[in-house]
């Protein structure tokens, strides 16, 4: 049955602000909105750049996801927290990632946020979770070599990989099956969990990305004949190191990257502009950082080895749409797919990441004792189970196109987050309006008319720092954030009145217009000292707010 889609997310936005005319309305339409909630999903891969999707620019094949972009909302100023946990823990409280325990990578999610799956399940939403969680602090084994064979699969002790209450069945998931700690052999996973329990058997010719399509699918074909309408966050851990795919998906684009990271950050760029997504006026192209080898600075065998590696990221990420064009053609077959709204994001950007050894999180051999190959593995290794290895700051600087730096920076290249919403309601369009993930948390409660507790489980809940994404959703440009505030691992950030303040972790202050200058290409911070002063003592008042050091 078709509804009046708009006029229930402007209910619901207007609940969640606060509207007393609002709370009138809600108090005489509760069966109409009960009947008219949709269901959820939130989709996230993981450390995929701006560029890397066709919808984007890109030339990788992803027509189930272009499709799907099409057909809704495209943002091209949605940022993100630039590192995998930070992003994650804004994304399901709607807090900066540092008042909810993730001032730093690798910790656990404290309790005075609310996931969304916690207050949509309150509000009557049957919740579930597929995929990467990395938000529980991982708790290594003091013996370093039965770590390694433990991370290996070797070695299977009696323990939790992490406390068991951070866990998102502890969380307001009512099911979940995935990975708790964040970087895993893709073909025999560590941390793999369904509910609470380690799964120790492995089935043959496993691969993540096709576990968790089938286990999102096994999920929704529950909830096909529920009374409920469900939330369900899909985290692809696809495509963060190590690079690895199915040989046949790689052999795809075996050709399709050996002209070099130089070359396909010009046609992405020219593309994108091409497509309207960006112009040349306020995107300027730049060229590839400097610590970015050039192309052609290489031998013959490393341009071999590092176009594999591209090809790998290639077809992760075109096994992620296969998966995605499977869970919408089932939930069309279900009947859910019209009353389904959807949202689709990375984490961060493209990684330039090339670890070299083993520890903590990284196993040094496979579970049968196979040496595994860091660094540069031999190319026909690569892609396999084998090889542990990235695609390096080169094809991490053309995937962020037309934005510099990648993941862990503030810059636009590791903070600025390819993301849409499709569903009922939701208009055609590209939208430019100033966004944060921490948006999502309250869209949610808005389309899902919940409310969003003071106390949870006993424990006093800060406020959201987010804002409904309704506006956009209505083809509408939101100016809801004055100041938005960056900081990972020293570096940071602040956009303020079109400008923008960034420093490279441990790096120095940079000041950029992006009115005019959305690549961060031209350097104002000596130009307008004043503006930049101001900026700059800002952003410290709210960094000691947060409990981090002044610069």
């Amino acid at each position: 049955m078709q509804f009046g889609y708009l006029k229930v997310i402007a209910l619901c936005n207007m609940l969640v602000t606060g509207s007393a005319y609002a709370q009138s309305l809600s108090r005489n339409n509760t069966s109409k909105i009960k009947q008219t909630r949709p269901n959820i999903i939130i989709i996230m891969v993981d450390d995929m750049g701006f560029s890397d999707l066709g919808c984007y620019g890109g030339e990788i094949k992803t027509p189930n996801i272009d499709a799907l972009a099409s057909s809704g909302m495209m943002m091209t100023n949605f940022y993100n927290d630039a590192r995998c946990c930070p992003t994650r823990a804004s994304l399901l409280t709607g807090q900066y990632q540092h008042k909810v325990g993730l001032t730093r990578n690798g910790e656990s999610l404290t309790k005075n946020g609310v996931t969304i799956a916690e207050a949509l399940q309150q509000n009557g939403y049957a919740t579930a979770m597929v995929g990467k969680w990395h938000l529980s602090k991982a708790g290594p084994i003091a013996d370093k070599k039965l770590h390694l064979r433990w991370l290996s699969r070797e070695y299977n002790p009696d323990t939790t990989y992490a406390a068991p209450d951070t866990y998102p069945a502890n969380r307001g998931f009512e099911k979940y099956y995935g990975i708790i700690w964040g970087v895993v052999n893709y073909f025999n996973p560590f941390s793999l969990v369904e509910g609470t329990r380690a799964v120790k058997n492995i089935p043959a010719n496993y691969y993540t990305t096709h576990a968790f399509t089938d286990k999102a699918i096994e999920y929704v074909n529950e909830y096909k004949n529920g009374r409920k309408p469900f939330f369900m966050y899909l985290a692809y851990n696809a495509p963060h190191w190590p690079v690895q795919a199915p040989a046949e998906t790689i052999k795809k684009y075996e050709k399709t990257y050996l002209g070099g990271w130089d070359s396909l950050r010009r046609v992405r760029y020219d593309r994108m502009v091409a497509m309207k997504l960006i112009n040349d006026k306020e995107y300027p192209f730049v060229e590839a950082e400097n610590d970015a080898l050039k192309w052609k600075m290489l031998s013959p065998s490393q341009k071999m080895n590092f176009s594999k590696r591209m090809a790998t990221h290639a077809a992760m990420i075109d096994e992620v749409d296969q998966g995605v064009g499977k869970l919408i053609s089932q939930l069309k077959k279900n009947g859910q797919y019209q009353n389904t709204v959807f949202f689709f994001m990375s984490d961060n950007g493209a990684s330039p990441e090339i670890v070299t050894t083993p520890g903590y999180d990284r196993p040094s051999a496979l579970s049968d004792g196979t040496a595994l190959q860091y660094g540069y593995p031999d190319y026909d290794k690569i892609g396999g189970p084998v090889s542990y290895t990235g695609i390096g700051s080169g094809w991490a600087s053309a995937s962020n196109t037309p934005f510099r730096y990648w993941k862990a920076e503030s810059y636009n290249g590791g903070a600025l987050t390819p993301m849409f919403m499709t569903g009922p309601g939701i208009i055609q369009g590209v939208n430019s309006s100033l966004a944060h993930v921490m948006d999502i948390m309250p869209t949610c409660l808005a389309i899902s008319s919940a409310s969003y507790p003071s106390v949870y489980k006993g424990h006093k809940i800060t406020s959201i720092d987010g804002h409904s994404l309704v506006p956009v959703m209505q083809g509408k440009n939101s100016g809801r954030y004055k100041d938005l505030f960056f900081e990972h691992e020293g570096g940071r950030a602040l956009i303020s009145a079109g400008y923008k303040i960034v420093a490279l972790r441990k790096g120095e202050w940079a000041m950029y217009n992006l009115k005019k200058d959305k690549t961060e290409s031209e350097n104002l911070i000596q130009s307008e000292p004043r503006k930049a002063a101001e900026m700059i003592a800002k952003w410290q008042k709210w960094a000691k707010e947060m409990g981090l050091e002044n610069d």
